[in-house]
This record gives structure tokens, sequence and C-alpha cells, in this order.
């Protein structure tokens, strides 16, 4: 269920990838599995940092030649010196920070020139549909606080020295599970229609069938959940 697509990111051996808001290290785990880069992942929070940690036990990494470690950092004051990583993700965070650019700014400090950035926010139009059948999903502490349309993306990271390279949508399934979840908010917990779509998506995830797959790339062009955009910062 990565969002990110791994090989855009034109990783090699050895190299250092800092996936920057790690939350549970979806990503992280993800880069570790199907790159050959080392990875360091960073959040603000203990508990989805020790929730990643312990998701590490879950696979066989004994013949690994890389390393993937996790710890505490604030996006806007990473604690990596300057021009020291050859790839960041940042995914599903910008839309939760107090001030993009300066969160972009630290980003673009810490890659090498040449380097790839891969930004991930939530879809301009799924997104509002939520703030709009729910006043409560987007005053959530610690939720969301702002729809980016595609070009405001691209051009938050471009005013900042990074170079657009190409994008792509993800998770069209996805969509519909939140705006049950913002249509029921008050009974989320409870809904028995989510939960059952839930259990679409974890058969979805864990089955891979065709039937979900080519409803997937259907969707996702016209409701896919995530933005994913790729930059490159110049030599």
């Amino acid at each position: 269920m990565n969002t990110i697509k791994y090989r855009k990111l034109k990783l090699e051996t050895g190299q250092l990838l800092l996936d920057m808001g790690c939350g549970e290290g979806r990503h992280s785990i993800g880069a570790l599995l199907e790159t050959p880069a080392n990875v360091i992942g960073l959040d603000l929070s203990f508990e989805d940092l020790n929730t990643a940690k312990s998701r590490l036990n879950d696979f066989e990494l004994s013949g690994c030649d890389t390393f993937c470690a996790f710890g505490v950092g604030n996006i806007k004051n990473i604690p990596i010196e300057n021009s020291s990583l050859d790839a960041v993700v940042c995914s599903e965070v910008l839309e939760h920070v107090d001030s993009p650019k300066e969160s972009i700014q630290e980003l673009v400090r810490v890659l090498k020139p040449g380097g790839i950035m891969a930004l991930s926010v939530p879809r301009y139009l799924p997104e509002l549909i939520c703030w709009k059948l729910s006043k409560e999903y987007s005053k959530t502490p610690g939720g969301h606080v702002r729809i980016f349309k595609h070009s405001q993306l691209r051009d938050l990271a471009e005013n900042n020295g990074l170079q657009y390279q190409s994008f792509h949508w993800a998770h069209g399934l996805h969509s519909p599970y939140w705006w049950l979840q913002c249509l029921f908010w008050n009974t989320r917990e409870t809904s028995y229609v989510i939960k059952l779509y839930h259990k679409l998506l974890v058969w979805d995830l864990m089955k891979r069938p065709l039937f979900t797959r080519l409803l997937e790339m259907i969707l996702q062009p016209l409701i896919g959940k995530s933005l994913v955009m790729y930059f490159r910062k110049p030599v």
C-alpha cells in the first residue's frame, strides 16, 4: 500500500533515504525491502515510532545489507547536515504543518544536489469532499489544516529550488472509505458500512485480486486519494 514509487527515486547501493514524517514506518520499511538504500525514518510521535520499530520484526532481514533506523525529528528543524541525503520522501505530511514553505526549505537543505524528492498530499477534490461531509474532519487535533491543489504543490517545490520531474495519483479505492468516515463521523467506530469497506481494503491488500487491481487502475485518475510528485534538486 505504498504511496511512493521507489523506482522513481533512482537509489543506488548504500545511498541514504530520509522518510520525513514516517509515522508507523510504511514507506521506510517499504524502501528497505524494495531499494538498495539505507533508510532513516523521522517523526514526532513516539507511539508511531515504537510501532514502526516493532514492525521491522515482521520481516526476515537477516540477509539484508542495508539498515532502517527510526528516530524523533521535526520537519522544521531536521537533525541532519546540509546536502547529506540521496533522496527524501515526505508523504502525507505537508497538509498538517503550520508552514509548508519552511518545511520544504528544510527538506531541500538536507537533500544532495542531484537527489530526488517525493512529495505526496491528499488530492484536492477527494479531500474537499471530506471537508464538506464533516466539519470535525479538519478540526481533529493534529489533522489536516489545508488542501493542496496540483499547481500549489508544484509551485511550492519549484519556488524553493526544486525541478519538477513527474506525478501520479494513488489509492483510488481509499477515497470512498474516507468519505464514509466523514459521512458517519460520530458513529464511525461502530458503523457496519465502514467496517465492511475496511474488510474490502484489507482483502485487496492481502490478496491483491485482479478485480480490485483493475478497479484501482480505473479509480486512480478519477478519485485517487493522494497526489504524488517527484522533484530533483539541481546540481
